[in-house]
């Protein structure tokens, strides 16, 4: 791994630590993993190979991306403070983080480390074409968890999803369930009035 390599990764893993602690939703929270990923993908993401399985591979990991990224956002604790949205990562989101940005990380260690052969043996069998698939895949996968990472507590808290308004109270003057409102003042008796019969 190249030095840039070892500084972006290493800044991916450690956002989770910014997320652990309570802090603003505001466009920080969505830019600053998404320019680093955006990063890695100018710089190595230099085509998305379509023979054999590759689509397949790069599909698989693209999903996986989404839903560790959906994932960590669904157990993100977020809370509204006024005019403030405040979100503070729990556990599992932590750990889903740490799981998909450390994975192409732990990827090139491995293949770096004596196992490059294994990998090679496996693209073989499953008909993956080049080692620009695995990159295209691992990439798409950290940015597709990035968006959706971000963007879910977002959607949490969009207006759509507070909630029905509560009830009105209920008046005299209140339109009743006909859709008509009783009228002012006190009302007339449509019937005659009743005489009193003398005794015979």
């Amino acid at each position: 791994m190249t030095t840039t390599e070892w500084i972006t990764d290493i800044a991916l893993l450690l956002i989770v630590f910014r997320q652990i602690k309570q802090g603003r939703l505001d466009a920080k929270f969505v830019l600053l993993p998404l320019a680093i990923v955006s990063f890695v993908a100018v710089k190595y993401l230099h085509s998305i190979p379509t023979d054999g399985n590759d689509p397949a591979l790069i599909v698989s990991l693209v999903v996986t991306g989404a839903v560790l990224g959906i994932g960590g956002g669904i157990f993100t604790r977020v809370r509204v403070d006024g005019r403030d949205v405040l979100i503070k990562a729990g556990a599992i989101a932590a750990a889903l983080w740490v799981i998909g940005m450390g994975a192409r990380m732990g990827f090139q260690l491995w293949s770096e480390h004596g196992e490059a052969a294994s990998i090679a043996r496996f693209s073989v069998t499953h008909h993956i074409t080049s080692a620009q698939a695995w990159v295209a895949a691992f990439v798409l996968m950290a940015l597709t968890e990035v968006v959706t990472r971000r963007r879910t507590p977002a959607v949490r808290t969009s207006p759509g999803r507070s909630g029905p308004p509560p009830p009105a109270s209920l008046s005299l003057t209140a339109p009743c369930r006909t859709g008509f409102s009783p009228p002012p003042g006190p009302v007339d008796n449509p019937l005659p009035p009743r005489r009193n019969r003398r005794p015979a």
